[in-house]
């Protein structure tokens, strides 16, 4: 009995220090756990941090993209109206250079008419002269006439003379020049006003760009159509109605409005928008 007791007391022994060396085994091990279970969810609440961080930087990302779409727009807008505009310069440019080479033509023409009328002038100047001339000649040659009339009268050796009468009938030619003249009748215009109905007309327009990664889209109406935040629209193509857009953001000629996620794919550009009757 004796020699039992002193062989199961080693054992036991044996046994107890194998359980202290689990049982210590087992707390290391769960100490080494805990403490990465600690640093995992450290880690996890700066994942978290960050997400969220990320999370806000990528709503800012979008703003700053719908801003930019918008501004690239207006631009592109813009610049199309400064080619209409140059256009239309470079065609008034034009005609007002022909309209300065007529005028060098009429210009050139009138020189060459004035020369005309300048010698034309000369020789009628000229004529005057010789006429004048000839005038005096007959006036002076009338005189002698006169002269050797009046002798003759006086009774030049007792002969007498039948008095001499010159007689020049001037015609007076009457010319009546009628000027043709143009009866204008004018005619009273009747204008016939028609009631117009006060009913709300609806605006519409449709969409030119279309952003399928943060689900927006561009319309061609803005605060000058008094366009503001929160206005809905139906997007319709063909008769067909396809979604609704919710306008974010208004500029002068055109707004962005948001759609939901699962419109990305049909959404089109071109596709027609009407406000939605509120």
């Amino acid at each position: 009995m004796y020699r039992k007791g002193s062989i199961l007391l080693p054992i036991l022994i044996v046994l107890f220090i194998i359980s202290l060396i689990i049982a210590g085994g087992v707390f290391y091990f769960y100490q080494q756990e805990h403490e990465k279970n600690i640093q995992l969810q450290v880690q996890i609440d700066e994942l978290n941090a960050r997400q969220r961080v990320t999370e806000g930087k990528l709503s800012e990302t979008k703003k700053l993209v719908t801003e930019f779409q918008l501004r690239f727009q207006e631009a592109k807008a813009k610049v199309e109206k400064l080619s209409n505009e140059l256009a239309q310069e470079k065609t008034v440019r034009l005609e007002a250079s022909n309209k300065l080479n007529q005028i060098s033509v009429d210009l050139e023409q009138q020189k060459l008419l004035r020369q005309d009328l300048e010698k034309r002038l000369n020789q009628s100047e000229a004529d005057g002269k010789l006429i004048k001339d000839q005038i005096k000649i007959m006036a002076k040659e009338k005189m002698d006439l006169a002269n050797k009339i009046k002798n003759l009268e006086s009774g030049v050796n007792n002969v007498a003379l039948g008095k001499v009468v010159v007689n020049t009938d001037k015609d007076a030619v009457d010319q009546t020049v009628k000027w043709p003249t143009k009866a204008i009748n004018n005619e009273s215009v009747g204008l016939e006003k028609k009631a117009e109905s006060s009913a709300i007309k609806l605006l519409e327009g449709k969409i030119i760009v279309v952003n399928k990664e943060y689900n927006f889209g561009v319309i061609n109406l803005g605060s000058k159509d008094k366009v503001s935040v929160g206005d809905e629209f139906l997007i319709s193509r063909a008769g067909r109605l396809i979604g609704e857009l919710k306008v974010e953001k208004v500029h002068e000629a055109m707004s962005a409005a948001g759609f939901a996620a699962e419109l990305k794919d049909l959404i089109k550009e071109n596709d027609l928008v009407t406000q939605k009757v509120k």
